[in-house]
């Protein structure tokens, strides 16, 4: 017999003898087993066993464990919802167990996992900093608090990333006064964020198609303050990447206040 077809015999009793013990009213034993293909990180099978012989253990000395290795099951095959849920009643059941750190911080990292991509709700999101920021709260000095605060870093910086691109979005949308806005507001809650640079010339941009297209006795005013909004990104960041085209445009507002002044001046004569 081929090794191939020794392998796929192998696997087809495997599966013949797990079914069985699917459908058998041993709860003893696929308590036995369970323990046996969690620790062999079969998490899958594990947590069909689990799942199974949970309700029938409630109260008992077992109980413990098996909440805490069904709720594991479920993080360790991706089922982020279902494995916050029961970690949620572990947690509220063994509040003085020995895994109850691991539980809250797993618990908390499920929602990580289940925090989507920048441009979706980010409820989840918010779910998970906060989550992340209670234990590191309550295990300052544990083995996850490092791995907590790079996550929490992570969230945060996708919270950033999703409040710039809608200062963007309304600049591409040429809705320039709620981009000017949406800057305003995404800089004064995000003082150190990576996107700052960027964001005030977004917010310059703005300025820029707002004030050359503005009645001339409105124009001055906003040329003026776009003199103010230019040195401001120099002054943080004299070697911006922005600078050819700021320069560019600072010059057609310079020329555009020269203009000004002196149509000013003709008509005081």
């Amino acid at each position: 017999m081929s090794i191939f077809c020794l392998f796929l015999l192998t696997t087809l009793l495997s599966c013949s003898d797990y079914q069985k013990l699917l459908n058998s009213d041993d709860t003893s034993e696929k308590y036995k087993q369970a323990e046996i293909y969690y620790n062999n990180g079969d998490y899958r099978k594990a947590n069909r066993l689990f799942e199974q012989i949970s309700p029938k253990y409630r109260g008992k000395p077992q109980a413990q464990r098996i909440v805490f290795f069904l709720a594991d099951s479920y993080f360790q095959i991706k089922r982020y919802i279902s494995a916050s849920s029961k970690y949620e009643n572990f947690i509220k059941s063994y509040p003085k167990s020995e895994r109850i750190e691991e539980a809250v911080f797993k618990g908390a990292k499920s929602y990580y996992y289940l925090s989507p991509k920048y441009s979706l709700d980010q409820e989840d999101t918010f779910t998970a900093i906060e989550k992340l920021q209670v234990f590191i709260n309550l295990y300052p000095n544990s083995k996850y608090s490092a791995e907590a605060n790079q996550i929490i870093s992570e969230l945060q910086e996708k919270l950033e990333k999703k409040d710039f691109e809608i200062a963007k979005q309304y600049y591409t949308i040429r809705d320039y006064k709620s981009s000017i806005k949406a800057s305003d507001n995404f800089i004064a809650s995000f003082p150190g964020t990576k996107y700052r640079e960027e964001a005030l010339f977004v917010k310059f941009e703005a300025s820029y198609k707002i004030a050359i297209n503005s009645i001339d006795s409105k124009k001055l005013e906003r040329f003026e303050d776009l003199k103010k909004q230019y040195n401001v990104i120099l002054r943080y960041y004299p070697e911006t990447l922005f600078m050819v085209e700021l320069d560019y445009k600072m010059s057609n507002v310079n020329s555009g206040i020269e203009e000004l002044n002196k149509n000013i001046t003709t008509l005081s004569k």
